[in-house]
């Protein structure tokens, strides 16, 4: 049994993480800081009920306030760290770039530190597959170039990677980097496409969409994304970068089309420009995954949006 902590274990990602790993009767350690990106009770009901799945640890508090993460470490005596802490979203890093610095950069680095003072010898790191940029080639494969990242969220990824690599090679820590596809399911973010559309598509307002609907996303269940960092963990390397994605992209106009059939009505559509930071399109590459720890997405997008949109109803109905 390992002493785990994740990092920002109580967002969407995490706290599906952190149900699977107490499952798997891990002791795991939670730090989160509740911010304001978005409504703070929606991570507080994401971990709710953990209690009755098994022990586990919350250290609320902020990755950027260095004596705090040392005294979790201290307390805690991990055997490995998930790292998936972060300001997230690629729109919100271009009007704030100073926060996503000081979070996804120095944060980051307090938590290598943590690593590095007290003998933590694993850590994976939640990377983005915004690091491609608008890479011409596709499918987006690990040992693509990814030195043009457009937004500061990106940037922020692609330099947490380096740091990760560098305290890897230093201090002898087994790290990996996982790239992640535009994860969605159950406990989605409030402001992320699929339960923007879904929201108003219900209450019959008015949904934009950004562009003229050919952009495309690599849209990865979130269960698959789960499976993958538990495989991953699982598994041996001394410093590796692995995609994370369904590698079966989809166009926007199709994706609004799909969660109208899964809601049964039609969508009021305002087309706008495209968005400084947008890519135009994701495509993971999985081979490397696959072929390292047997990943293998299960969710088609039809499914999931399905999944989705009856979360989102029994949410809506249960307040």
């Amino acid at each position: 049994m390992s002493s785990i902590l994740v990092t920002g274990g109580a967002g969407f990602i995490g706290s599906h993480l952190v149900e699977r790993l107490l499952h798997k009767g891990n002791e795991v350690s939670v730090i989160d800081n509740f911010n304001d990106f978005y409504d703070p009770e929606f991570k507080r009901r994401n971990i709710a009920n953990l209690g009755r799945i098994g022990d586990w640890q919350l250290y609320e508090g902020d990755i950027r306030d260095e004596e705090f993460v040392s005294s979790c470490f201290k307390a805690g005596q991990f055997d490995e760290v998930i790292h998936l802490a972060a300001m997230a979203g690629v729109r919100p890093s271009i009007k704030n770039p100073e926060l996503y610095g000081r979070v996804n950069l120095m944060g980051t680095l307090n938590i290598l530190e943590g690593c590095r003072h007290f003998g933590v010898g694993r850590l994976l790191f939640a990377s983005s597959s915004s690091v491609y940029g608008n890479n011409k080639k596709v499918p987006f494969a690990e040992d693509d170039f990814v030195d043009n990242p457009i937004s500061p969220y990106a940037a922020t990824k692609k330099s947490g990677e380096l740091m990760v690599y560098t305290y890897s090679r230093l201090f002898d820590i087994s790290a990996a980097c996982l790239r992640f596809f535009t994860v969605y399911g159950p406990r989605q973010r409030p402001e992320m496409a699929i339960y923007k559309f879904t929201e108003r598509i219900l209450a019959g307002e008015e949904i934009e969409m950004y562009g003229d609907g050919r952009s495309s996303r690599d849209y990865t269940y979130v269960d698959d994304i789960i499976d993958g960092i538990m495989k991953c963990r699982e598994s041996r390397f001394e410093y590796e970068v692995y995609n994370i994605g369904n590698s079966s992209p989809i166009r926007l106009a199709e994706l609004i089309a799909l969660i109208e059939e899964k809601i049964g009505k039609r969508a009021r559509i305002k087309e706008l420009p495209m968005q400084p930071g947008d890519v135009e399109r994701t495509f993971a590459d999985i081979e490397k995954a696959r072929c390292a720890f047997g990943y293998e997405p299960r969710t088609a997008i039809a499914e999931g949006i399905g999944k989705f949109v009856d979360w989102y109803k029994m949410e809506r109905a249960s307040k």
